[in-house]
């Protein structure tokens, strides 16, 4: 009996307004050779990134159809909604995906398919297809194929057939969140300017209830996952989506991700700059816990103790991080170890100052903080940009040495902002419009396969 015809369609979509000009790339790969087989890209004026995406994944199925009709097909995107959606584990719920999702599901048989989500970074040919697509259309063309891009991707291609690493390997992950990084902070390129953050669908229909007034924008959002206790992500079928699941068993495709390496992110509690809203960074006094931040932290311990999830305990040097660590290590029988790279940015002449305070006296210096995050605070302090480096640094080394495992990283407003941003793949500007609390939790679970999934817990009221 003649094996079974295999091959791998890579999609992409993107959008440049989202909604706005938007473009979809296809290509379908011998998956035993990397070899282009088919290419497919179109402009398709204005649309989001998820139509963009889902029309992407129609016209990369239709190619593998018409080349083989009985082929059996991997299905490899980067955007975690289309890939969970036609796997039927999430709901659809947009009126503008549910007929896409159809017309995807009726080109080929659902046994032929599976779908797998890979990283941005290793869904490059369909990406730029996608963009060429819209460069075309920028300039009132269409795409069309060139003799040379088929073997611009040819040798990366090949990897299909090597293995991508251990299960469980957590510093995939934060490759993937370092190109959220780049692209964010515009050193990387790419359709639609999307993260590796997941959607949680059931929290999504709490969070997100009024996003059908929207532009199908929220779809493509990341929101907030149960981290604190490690568990994986919650799935949700739906019969629409159902309607394209992969068959039992997956032709063993899939990827296993493993239990993610989970970061508990403990602001310290209060200290007395803290509720006068004064820069305290670590170029500053090093106040220690307030009485009412010795409150705190105890609460948060005995919070974290019922949980029963930490493993590990790592601190700021600050002083006002190691006496919060230290409260809850006691109360866990675990140790503290000290990072160095969790310390809080230097706000260098700022430091103790309000805000008022600095806007009075430095106001350039501060406008130009407001605006850029290469701009340092005044008196040699430390830029978010370098700030960035420094805590994506301390992310991966923390990744690296604690996989499939709960870790509580106690310290400051800054990291915790960024730690976020990053999962999140927000735009640095992101930073000025989270509030975190003294004591308060977040959490940010880094799958094997990319993903990062984040919870919020800013209320603290009960800490006091």
């Amino acid at each position: 009996m003649p094996r079974p015809v295999r091959f791998v369609v890579e999609a992409d979509g993107g959008s440049r307004g989202n909604p706005g000009p938007a473009g979809y790339g296809a290509v379908v790969l011998d998956p035993a050779t990397g070899e282009t087989l088919a290419e497919r890209a179109e402009y398709i004026g204005v649309a989001t990134n998820n139509v963009a995406e889902y029309k992407g994944l129609i016209a990369g199925l239709a190619a593998a159809r018409d080349l083989a009709s009985d082929a059996q097909v991997l299905v490899r995107m980067d955007s975690k909604l289309v890939v969970e959606q036609m796997s039927g584990r999430w709901k659809i719920k947009h009126p503008d995906m549910k007929p896409l999702a159809a017309e995807a599901a009726r080109i080929l048989p659902r046994a032929q398919v599976t779908y797998e989500w890979i990283p941005r970074e290793k869904n490059k040919h369909a990406d730029r297809l996608a963009n060429e697509a819209m460069d075309a259309g920028k300039r009132g063309r269409q795409w069309e194929p060139s003799a040379s891009t088929a073997a611009l991707d040819h040798g990366a291609a090949r990897s299909l057939a090597e293995p991508q690493g251990p299960p469980g390997d957590a510093v995939a992950g934060a490759a993937a969140v370092r190109a959220a990084l780049a692209a964010a902070s515009g050193t990387g390129a790419g359709a639609g300017g999307r993260s590796g953050a997941t959607v949680s669908p059931d929290l999504a229909d709490t969070l997100f209830a009024d996003a059908e007034a929207l532009p199908g924008a929220l779809e493509d959002a990341a929101t907030i996952e149960p981290c604190l206790d490690s568990e994986t992500p919650a799935t949700a079928a739906s019969p629409a989506a159902a309607a394209s699941a992969a068959p039992a068993g997956g032709q063993g495709w899939g990827p296993d991700m493993g239990a993610p390496a989970t970061f508990v992110l403990l602001r310290h509690g209060e200290t007395a700059l803290t509720p006068q809203k004064r820069f305290s960074g670590s170029g500053g006094s090093d106040p220690e816990l307030s009485p009412a931040g010795r409150r705190q932290a105890a609460a948060v311990a005995e919070a974290l103790a019922a949980r029963g999830t930490v493993q590990t305990v790592v601190s700021s040097p600050l002083r006002r991080c190691r006496e919060t660590a230290q409260a809850v290590a006691d109360r866990l029988g675990l140790t503290v170890t000290v990072e160095e790279g969790l310390r809080e940015v230097d706000f260098g002449a700022w430091e103790g100052l309000t805000f008022a305070e600095v806007r009075e006296r430095f106001p350039d210096d501060l406008q130009a903080w407001l605006d850029s995050p290469k701009a340092a605070p005044t008196g040699g302090g430390e830029s978010f940009m370098a700030a960035t480096r420094r805590i994506s640094a301390t992310r991966d080394r923390l990744l690296a040495a604690h996989a499939g495992r709960t870790v509580l990283l106690v310290t400051h407003v800054t990291p915790v902002k960024i730690l976020v941003r990053l999962a999140l793949g927000a735009p640095p500007e992101a930073l000025f419009r989270m509030e975190l609390s003294a004591a308060s939790l977040s959490a940010v679970a880094y799958y094997a396969d990319g993903n990062a999934s984040v919870r919020l817990l800013n209320d603290t009221s009960h800490l006091r």
